[in-house]
Formats: C-alpha cells, sequence, structure tokens
C-alpha cells in the first residue's frame, strides 16, 4: 500500500488530491482513471465495502440464531427495529411485493449506511493503520498512502449498486408482464403506437436515467461530505488551528449522521418504488 516512490503531501492542496485517490490495481499511482475502466481494480473499495458486508451478515448471523421472544438482547431489538421499518416501508409503497422484496430493501439499508458511515473515520486513520501493518517494511509516511475509506465516494460504488437495482426492475418488470408486454411497454408508452419511435426513445432515456441518478446523487452528498472533512482535516496543519478542527470535525461529524442514514434511506425508497412500478401491469403503468 505504501510505496517509497509515492508523492509527498507538502501542502493542502496535495492533501487533498492525495485523498481522493483510491489504491488501485491497473494504474499508475496518483494517475485519474476514466468512469468505465475494467482494466483497473480499485482494492480498498473493494476490501471496505466486502469487509463491511462481512460484519453486517456475521451480526445477522448472530442475531438470527439467538433469537429470544421472553429475554431479547440489545442486538435482536435493534435489528426487530430496522427489519420493522423497512417493511412498513414496503408494505406502504409495495404492497403486493414478494418475500424478497423485504430483505433486498433491509440489505441495501442497512449496507449502504456502513459504507457511508466510514465517512466518520478520521481521513488519515486508516491509511495510518494500513503504514503500521505493511507500510513500516518501506519506512512509509501515512501521507503517502493511496486509500480512500468511503466506498461510496466512487463512482464504481454507487452506479454499481443503482446498476443492480436497475437489473432487478427488468426482472420485476417481465416477472409481472411477460417478455412481450415489457418490451411493448418501449413501443406504447408514453403516446401509444403510432409514436413507437418517440415512445422507444423517450422510454429508454426514462428507465436509463433513474439507475444513474441513483447512483450519482448518493455519490454526489457522500463525496461532498468527504471533501468538507478533508477541509476540515486541513486545520490542522496549523497547530494553532487544532481546537477550531476539533470542534468544526466533531459538528459536522453529528451533522453527517444524518446524511449518512438519509442517504442510504433514500436509496432504499427508491429501490422498493422502482420495483414497485415494475411489478404494475401494464394497464396500471
Amino acid at each position: 500500500m505504501a510505496d517509497s516512490d509515492a508523492p509527498a503531501v507538502s501542502n493542502p492542496v496535495e492533501y487533498i488530491q492525495h485523498h481522493l485517490v483510491n489504491w488501485s490495481v491497473g494504474v499508475e499511482k496518483g494517475e485519474e482513471v476514466s468512469i468505465v475502466d475494467f482494466s483497473v481494480l480499485h482494492v480498498d473499495v473493494v476490501l471496505i465495502s466486502v469487509a463491511l458486508a462481512g460484519i453486517f451478515a456475521y451480526f445477522a448471523w448472530k442475531v438470527g440464531s439467538n433469537l429470544d421472544a421472553n429475554k431479547p438482547s440489545g442486538f435482536q431489538n435493534v435489528a426487530e427495529s430496522v427489519v420493522e421499518f423497512v417493511n412498513q416501508q414496503v408494505q406502504d409503497l409495495f404492497p403486493n411485493a414478494d418475500k424478497y422484496v423485504g430483505p433486498i430493501a433491509i440489505t441495501l439499508f442497512i449496507w449502504i449506511m456502513m459504507m457511508n458511515a466510514m465517512d466518520l473515520v478520521p481521513v488519515d486513520l486508516i491509511p495510518g493503520l494500513a503504514v503500521g501493518v505493511g507500510g513500516l517494511l518501506f519506512g512509509a509516511d501515512p501521507s503517502h498512502v493511496y486509500f480512500k475509506a468511503v466506498p461510496t465516494t466512487n463512482l464504481d460504488t454507487t452506479l454499481g449498486l443503482a446498476f443492480a437495482v436497475f437489473l432487478l426492475t427488468i426482472f420485476y418488470n417481465i416477472k409481472a408482464k411477460g417478455v412481450g408486454g415489457y418490451l411493448m411497454q418501449f413501443l406504447t408508452h408514453p403516446f401509444g403506437i403510432w409514436l413507437a419511435p418517440v415512445n422507444v426513445f423517450m422510454t429508454l432515456i426514462e428507465e436509463i436515467s433513474k439507475p444513474v441518478s441513483m447512483g450519482l446523487r448518493l455519490f454526489g452528498n457522500m463525496f461532498a461530505g468527504e471533501l468538507i472533512f478533508l477541509l476540515i482535516a486541513l486545520l490542522g496543519f496549523s497547530i494553532w488551528a487544532a481546537p477550531g478542527q476539533i470542534f468544526l470535525g466533531s459538528l459536522w461529524a453529528i451533522f453527517h449522521i444524518i446524511v449518512v442514514t438519509l442517504q442510504a434511506f433514500i436509496f432504499m425508497l427508491l429501490t422498493i418504488i422502482y420495483l414497485g412500478l415494475a411489478s404494475q401491469n401494464n394497464e396500471h403503468h
């Protein structure tokens, strides 16, 4: 993770630029990567997102294997509250949902919230730990390590999640309407069969805009939050500004807890809405 030829961080601009670069395989250190480049693997995104998914799965298994209706544990109470909350959203927005919609919604909500919450970890902490574990072999400084700890500040993550939802909407469309009915939707919606070419064009835009807007909304909010944390961290360049850094950092972290939760909730809510719309028959579309 640490390299002796990595650039030194000597000023605020370099500090921000440095923290906005992923630890990637298949690209030169610090080189910009295009949005769609399947030859590049962002190792930090994979490590953090998989680790958080593993933690989520472990606690879900732990609670599920120790359910006690008479003496529920604290984790069980929290889990039941989350399940009831999400199920209520599903019932309100998608009354005839099948048994998979609830688990999908809960998984997205918790996993995205956990990834978002990595934004609350001090920006230099994980790179510092990385140096402590492996970087000492190179005698490197934490400022030399490329590591973005918030997966949702990367478009690969947010658009990937949105694309997964997009595939689910196609599945539910075909399940409800059949292949023929789903394709006819492109020919007849919204102006009728006589304007089929226009309908196809507009429906494609409508369908594609859903995952794109979902992914960009989550990315934009989390990236902006991370950038503000970096700006606050710049106060650490001056020892006289340390009290202000602590105050502003704490204040923004408290506010950001709301952002972290709200963005996960919005993504989950849109998923339920899109799956509900996809499951409607043609005459109700």
